[in-house]
């Protein structure tokens, strides 16, 4: 099973100056490369409670991606504490150092070389017209914050994710949670391989009560839990339900 968990990083996120786009995105994204999501954490820009947020990360998960404090001033303390998890040196990178070079000559000043800082032995994708570079130590990928930014990191590395598709199904209900729980409780004691959800909808103009998600590796085992439930409920109606890989 592959597995990802995401720390958000940034005080704007944590005060709501700025909503965060970066974590529901990745996990759209991880769930069509069928990395399942297991942890989401924002914390601020402090050195310690990210080095915190990646051991938490790292013992939960196979993959961790970090979002945002990358960049030249005082809050951008991201590359650091990467540094810092796993006990490297913050090191310039040649390469990533060369172009800033070239581009800014006179104007390169001791906060624009902090963009060529990487933690001693990471692996770097970057190339000749990229903004930023996307580093990779032990697990982790560092990604900016901005979503645009973000999102085009990201693309770099995308297909070094890719897993085994997962499977969904889902169906639209007209009962309310209590009218069905006893029935989710067997189906979870009988296939516990496969997770289900219940989601219910409160606003009055809703034409379904509550949503039922049916989740796995297996697409059989997806159909026989959902088969089961229906079973136990002849009642149960339906809006409609779909089954598909997301990959």
């Amino acid at each position: 099973m592959s597995t990802a968990a995401i720390v958000i990083i940034g005080n704007e996120i944590l005060s709501a100056k700025i909503a965060d786009e970066n974590g529901p995105w990745l996990t759209r994204e991880l769930r069509a490369l069928g990395v399942e999501v297991r942890r989401i954490e924002t914390v601020p820009d402090e050195i310690p409670l990210i080095v915190d947020a990646l051991h938490r990360a790292k013992s939960q998960a196979k993959w961790a991606f970090t979002s945002g404090g990358i960049g030249p001033t005082h809050d951008d303390v991201t590359i650091a504490a990467v540094a810092q998890a796993f006990g490297r040196k913050v090191v310039p990178e040649r390469r990533i150092l060369g172009m800033l070079e070239a581009h800014y000559g006179d104007r390169l000043n001791a906060a624009r070389r902090r963009l060529a800082d990487v933690p001693e032995g990471a692996h770097i994708d970057w190339h000749e017209g990229s903004w930023f570079p996307v580093i990779s130590l032990e697990g982790v990928a560092v990604l900016p914050g901005p979503p645009l930014l973000f999102k085009e990191g990201f693309g770099r590395i995308r297909d070094r994710y890719r897993s085994a598709p997962l499977f969904g199904r889902a169906v639209y209900l007209a009962l309310g949670e209590g009218e069905i729980a006893e029935h989710l409780d067997a189906a979870v004691a009988k296939h516990p391989q496969v997770p289900i959800g219940s989601y219910p909808r409160f606003d009055p103009g809703a034409d379904y009560r509550v949503k039922i998600t049916f989740d796995g590796r297996a697409e059989a085992d997806v159909t026989a839990a959902l088969a089961f439930v229906r079973a136990l409920r002849h009642g149960l109606t339906e809006r409609g339900h779909v089954l598909r890989p997301f990959a």
